[in-house]
């Protein structure tokens, strides 16, 4: 069980990662702010837990979980907003979902199962 949480944490994610990077970099680039800004402001802040919950450190895991809420609510704005936009918030909305349960829920099942073996 512990498995599956930890891939769903890792691939929302990198999902998320892969879908801003896409997303603001060639599909819909920012009109108002420059684009390299609106990457560094979005993507930095997905690259810090990323060595930690690759190597399945529950720690990391733990913070990492609160770190998925600030994208939950830019894919609720997006989703919300603009016609365009909403294939982009809802899938924002989805991958920062599955990255914060599966996040949140792995510390408690890996420890689980090492109680168990």
């Amino acid at each position: 069980m512990s498995r599956i949480c930890y891939l769903s944490a890792i691939s929302g994610l990198l999902g998320l990662f892969l879908l801003i990077l896409v997303w603001n970099a060639w599909l819909f680039p920012p009109q108002v702010l420059p684009r390299a800004l609106v990457l560094a402001i979005l993507l930095v802040p997905l690259v810090f837990p990323l060595r930690g919950m690759l190597a399945g450190r529950a720690y990391t895991h733990a913070w990492a979980s609160y770190l998925a809420m600030p994208y939950f609510v830019i894919g609720v704005f997006h989703a919300a907003g603009e016609p365009v936009e909403k294939l982009y918030g809802w899938l924002m909305v989805l991958l920062s979902l599955a990255w914060m349960a599966g996040s949140a829920l792995y510390p408690r099942m890996s420890r689980r199962e090492r109680q168990v073996k």
